[in-house]
């Protein structure tokens, strides 16, 4: 005779227990979130110029956004390969993007040096003969 079937127990989601963030969690990034947003408003708020300002929103921005990534899109909650098939590329596109902006910089320094102050000099007026 065969044995009946034995319905199987599958303990990852019968138990209630999931490996993702919790509702709570949820509220306090998203209460981080908010707070850090108004640390961006007050920046311009407080009428930061320069540096200091660029470099606090920059700050700001990559923390809210590596919040969503990592809580609301459950990237940190991901195997390591595909947080790293995820955020190499972007990372590697910005290091390219530096150096090329480095490449210009010396470009440009090297024409001033070679052509003088005014690399791209504006062009004279054309007079045609006999007008």
């Amino acid at each position: 005779m065969s044995e009946p079937a034995v319905a199987q127990h599958d303990d990852h989601h019968d138990d209630g227990h999931h490996d993702g963030p919790s509702i709570g969690l949820y509220w306090w990034i998203w209460i981080l979130l908010f707070v850090i947003s108004g640390f961006s408003y007050w920046v311009d708020y407080a009428q930061l110029q320069g540096m200091l300002r660029w470099s606090l929103i920059i700050i700001f921005m990559l923390l809210k956004a590596g919040f969503i990534v990592a809580i609301f899109m459950h990237l940190g909650y991901e195997r390591k390969a595909l947080i790293y098939a995820l955020l190499v590329p972007p990372v590697l596109l910005l290091v390219l993007v530096w150096l090329m902006a480095m490449e210009a910089d010396y470009t440009w320094l090297t024409r001033i040096v070679y052509f003088g102050e005014e690399a791209y000099p504006s062009p004279e007026p054309v007079i045609h003969a006999g007008h």
